[in-house]
């Protein structure tokens, strides 16, 4: 039997995908273990199990590649669900989106990628930029939304919801994120990421609780 050029271009099309799948893994360990000043094109060929010139048809340089691997990350973390609903009560949401920061920029792997993305981001700005807007700044702005929400019905007293949102999200880091991120210590524990939330919560909630009666 002949294959239809149909089924023939899908055949090409998932080995292709598959190639590239296996030059961003190897990319990626890479770039985690040696930093992206210290990665080599043939060093990633050869973490990859690719040929150099295979490694070209795909990726034009070093800069390319990292780029692709930013954006997977970007994908990665864009999957973490929030839930902002706004009937949902103040103390539940925080407490949940809190611990689901966490978790989310403390995974291994995470923290690396992050870590190199901070190391290059004055040489390639707009990878800077957009991680930055695509991670943080939209959970900034999506827990902003759900801030001014629950101050409209008279939970909160807030004047500026998106410093609101990035205060809280800062007293979540509390001493989490950057003993983890300079690698000074381990990804946290789910008990003692339950402690640091619960504290900025409640912190949070002293400074921009409305006064009821």
């Amino acid at each position: 039997m002949v294959a239809s050029p149909s089924s023939t271009l899908h055949l090409v099309g998932d080995a292709d995908s598959s190639k590239r799948r296996q030059i961003l893994d190897g990319a990626r360990k890479v770039f985690m273990d040696l930093g992206f000043d210290g990665a080599s094109m043939g060093e990633i060929a050869r973490a990859a199990g690719v040929s150099k010139g295979t490694l070209y048809v795909y990726f034009a340089d070093k800069n390319r590649l990292f780029e692709a691997i930013v954006e997977e990350e970007i994908l990665e973390q864009s999957r973490v669900t929030f839930n902002f609903d706004p009937d949902r009560d103040v103390t539940t949401t925080l407490t949940e989106f809190g611990c689901a920061l966490i978790q989310m920029l403390c995974r291994p792997g995470g923290g690396s990628s992050t870590r190199t993305v901070m190391a290059i981001a004055e040489r390639m700005p707009e990878v800077g930029r957009r991680f930055y807007n695509n991670v943080i700044a939209f959970s900034i702005s999506r827990l902003a939304a759900y801030l001014e929400a629950r101050a409209r019905l008279g939970d909160l007293a807030i004047e500026d919801y998106e410093l609101a949102a990035t205060q809280f999200m800062e007293l979540c880091k509390g001493s989490l994120f950057l003993p983890f991120i300079f690698q000074a210590a381990p990804a946290p524990s789910a008990e003692r990421i339950a402690v640091v939330i619960d504290s900025a919560t409640r912190m949070f909630l002293a400074a921009y609780q409305a006064k009821k009666g």
